[in-house]
């Protein structure tokens, strides 16, 4: 499958030291010998790289990412006159997404009309809405960054909300979900994406610590009885106040992705589903990689010795990592490629299988975390498909409207709900 995702790194440091920033305070230290910006030149070859491949596999379509590091610092006008220039190479008949995620603290008035003026939206990386949740968002002198942030998504929010991609947040299950759903809400984001940290079976995630493993290139235990849940059970706890809502406050990018799933439909996220990756990373000094995400796995994990100067995105295809990534089913454990949730879950995200010394080939470290919440998303669901039944008499379980409770059922088979 070709690419249809280009992130590009146009700036490689980042203004903020977030204390569980995978990137700058995790195992891969490549960033620390690469140019703090992309250059002129390495901005104006991926540009040109990016509309070959999109030409050579004949994308309508493809999503441009403007990513860091923060950005920002390389200043808004020349996010935008990349943008341009990536449209203008690809030409007419393509449609470039373009997109800035940003931490949000350097954004203004101007910086936001400049961007919108180039058609590119902004996504803000926030753990929540209020200043508590974003204790560890601070600046490299440890100060706080939730005031500057929250007030550039307000002033997006305000003067362009056209131009607002929507807010990226890290789940913590050590907060209140709800409590953090709703703040979120009060900066009027269009779109939430929650992610998973990337832990992994070797660096766990908070809260998992010291999981047993089950067997050589398998190591996770079957969920089941007693096994933790706590992001699963953070999870539904948001679902469910998402589900009930009387209108759409906002788009959750994994709960749509989860129902699309377990209706049969196609996925567009690598946390679920099966779908082959079609990301492609171009760093500051025009090396093509990976996607940052494997960086919490080990050094140089996403590397692929590959760059925009002597190489196509073609080549990178055919890199092994990149071809162990659109496998599909076949790149899994024997448990995820037996369990009957494989087709919406999808082993999870491909960061969350590693462990040292067994690579990428287990289990996801938050397994029974997905299956919870894609099982619960399951049951609601199938009440909200279920026919209305017969009140079954005094006393029968109810939900409200005064229609009996139907069962909660497991998900069998591809999409299938029975």
């Amino acid at each position: 499958m070709p690419f249809a995702q280009f992130i590009v790194k146009v700036h490689g440091r980042c203004n903020l030291a977030c204390r569980y920033c995978y990137l700058y305070a995790g195992p891969d230290r490549t960033w620390r010998t690469r140019p703090a910006a992309a250059s002129p030149a390495t901005l104006d070859r991926a540009a040109d790289r990016i509309a070959e491949h999109a030409r050579a596999h004949g994308l309508r379509e493809l999503a441009l990412v403007l990513h860091g590091g923060e950005p920002l610092l390389v200043g808004a006008a020349r996010l935008g006159a990349f943008a341009d220039a990536v449209r203008d190479r690809a030409g007419p008949a393509r449609t470039v997404h373009a997109t800035v995620q940003t931490n949000g603290t350097l954004l203004t008035e101007r910086a936001i009309t400049t961007l919108a003026r180039h058609s590119v939206r902004i996504g803000i990386s926030l753990d929540g809405g209020r200043a508590a949740h974003n204790a560890a968002r601070t600046d490299h002198a440890g100060r706080p960054s939730f005031a500057a942030a929250a007030r550039g998504a307000r002033l997006l929010a305000a003067h362009r909300p056209e131009a607002y991609a929507g807010i990226l947040t890290v789940v913590d299950p050590r907060t209140d979900p709800v409590e953090l759903y709703e703040s979120l809400l009060e900066l009027r984001p269009p779109a939430l994406d929650l992610l998973l940290p990337h832990g992994n079976w070797t660096s766990p995630p908070p809260g998992l610590p010291g999981l047993p493993a089950a067997g050589p290139g398998d190591p996770a235990p079957a969920a089941g009885p007693g096994r933790p849940t706590p992001y699963g059970d953070w999870l539904t706890a948001i679902f469910d106040r998402w589900w009930r809502a009387d209108r759409r406050e906002t788009r959750v990018r994994l709960f749509e992705e989860c129902v699309a799933l377990l209706l049969g439909l196609p996925g567009a996220t690598e946390s679920l589903g099966l779908d082959p990756v079609n990301a492609v990373v171009v760093e500051t000094d025009g090396a093509i990689e990976q996607v940052d995400s494997l960086k919490s796995a080990y050094d140089t994990a996403a590397a692929t010795g590959l760059d925009i100067r002597h190489h196509s995105f073609d080549d990178a295809l055919r890199h092994p990592g990149v071809a162990a990534r659109q496998a599909g089913a076949a790149a899994l454990a024997a448990a995820c490629r037996a369990c009957p949730l494989l087709t919406v879950c999808g082993g999870g995200h491909y960061a969350h299988r590693y462990r040292a010394g067994h690579g990428f080939t287990q289990r996801s470290v938050y397994c029974a975390d997905l299956e919870r919440l894609i099982r619960h998303v399951a049951a609601r669901l199938t009440g909200a498909l279920a026919p209305p039944a017969p009140v079954a008499g005094p006393g029968a379980p109810s939900v409200p409207g005064g229609a009996p409770l139907a069962p909660t059922v497991p998900v069998a088979g591809p999409g299938a709900l029975r």
